[in-house]
């Protein structure tokens, strides 16, 4: 695989970890003779900056790899950003869990530049399309990575809809609401509700009851081709939202419908050799616990 040549440095806001770590990537790839192209927002955590600075949107035009540092809150902005132009995305974690942020802070020379050597592989991570339409009129469109989740928008309160697959009628429903993730987002959200894990290689999506008023209502599995349709309820609370990575947030009134669909384009990660799915469930998910100790 060839290295790559122009980079484009994001770094997530508000955070003196972050800081840190942007200043030793820009070091690390200045001194290996890498073309740096910086994030407007990102420009100020390095006094002063030598490179350009441009705009999201130029970094897209000119870069061959974005490199963002921070959690993976961050890379699902940088997801819905970049995943339509195709570019090759790689992360530092500099959040919780990171799933998505594969590159430790404490490891970043040798894996970025084992990264920059070549030696790395490209996960393709799928996209949900979210359109939200009201008397049959599209009034709001989105993407997500992870998930698109309605909800009652209100603590305590309970909203009712109905769902529909591939135009197929399936129930209706009075719950919290409802989220619908992506094999990405299965281990975000999805999770903390009771969903499956699912591998990111898999061409599926996930449908998770949020607390339903009924026993057997259990998360449901479909084609990752499958065209998803909620309809929300006349007699539901009177402030339901509907959010996507629960950075993109829209208003719903009873009887707004969201169609819920795989999105055109699809996320490229990029990860070291070494990364695994099972490894970061292992590590992350805390499956190594076993009595007497762990497993390494």
């Amino acid at each position: 695989m060839n290295s790559f040549k122009t980079i484009g440095l994001i770094g997530r806001q508000g955070n003196p970890q972050v800081v840190e770590s942007v200043v030793a990537a820009e070091a690390y790839l200045t001194q290996r003779g890498i073309r740096l192209v910086v994030e407007e927002g990102t420009a100020a955590m390095l006094s002063p900056c030598s490179h350009p600075v441009k705009s999201r949107v130029a970094l897209g035009k000119m870069c061959d790899l974005i490199l963002v540092v921070g959690g993976d809150g961050s890379l699902l902005g940088v997801a819905r950003d970049f995943a339509e132009s195709g570019l090759p995305v790689l992360g530092i974690n500099r959040g919780g869990l990171g799933f998505l942020a594969d590159i430790s802070p404490d490891h970043l020379e040798q894996q970025l530049g084992e990264v920059l050597d070549g030696q790395y592989t490209i996960e393709k991570h799928f996209l949900l399309s979210l359109e939200l339409q009201r008397r049959a009129e599209c009034i709001g469109r989105s993407t997500a990575l992870n998930d698109v989740v309605l909800h009652a928008g209100t603590m305590s309160r309970m909203m009712e809809f109905s769902l529909s697959i591939d135009a197929e009628f399936v129930y209706e429903q009075r719950s919290d609401g409802l989220i619908v993730a992506s094999p990405t987002g299965s281990t975000a959200y999805a999770l903390s509700a009771g969903g499956p894990i699912m591998h990111p290689s898999l061409d599926a999506i996930v449908i998770v009851p949020m607390f339903p008023h009924t026993l057997t209502s259990r998360p449901l599995v479909v084609q990752g081709s499958s065209e998803i349709r909620v309809v929300v309820g006349d007699s539901t609370t009177p402030q339901p939202r509907i959010s996507c990575d629960s950075q993109v947030d829209l208003a719903v009134l009873p009887g707004d419908e969201a169609v819920i669909r795989k999105a055109r384009h699809s996320l490229n990660l990029v990860y070291p050799l070494e990364h695994s799915f099972y490894g970061s469930c292992r590590q992350k998910l805390d499956w190594a616990s076993r009595l007497g100790g762990k497993v390494n």
